[in-house]
């Protein structure tokens, strides 16, 4: 299943590949903003996709240097976006 890239041509944590590491850039949905943060999910901050679900949804993301591991929904990493 080969992610898409958005629109925006900019890459979100839905498009890393297991095991590929991407820094966050900014958060795109302001109310799912405010949960992210809460979880972790700062601009800045270090993420590895560590794998997905057999069906592709959730995934799972490795958060920085704590290695703090968080579960998404697709719907949740398409606003995580990440820095080129």
């Amino acid at each position: 299943m080969a992610a898409q890239q958005p629109a925006s041509g900019r890459r979100t944590a839905n498009d890393l590949r297991p095991g590929e590491s991407a820094t966050v850039c900014c958060l795109k949905d302001p109310q799912m903003a405010l949960k992210l943060l809460d979880m972790g999910c700062i601009p800045g901050t270090q993420v590895r996709l560590a794998g997905r679900a057999p069906l592709g949804d959730p995934l799972m993301l490795v958060l920085g240097d704590e290695e703090y591991t968080l579960s998404l929904r697709v719907s949740e990493a398409l606003t995580i976006q990440l820095k080129d």
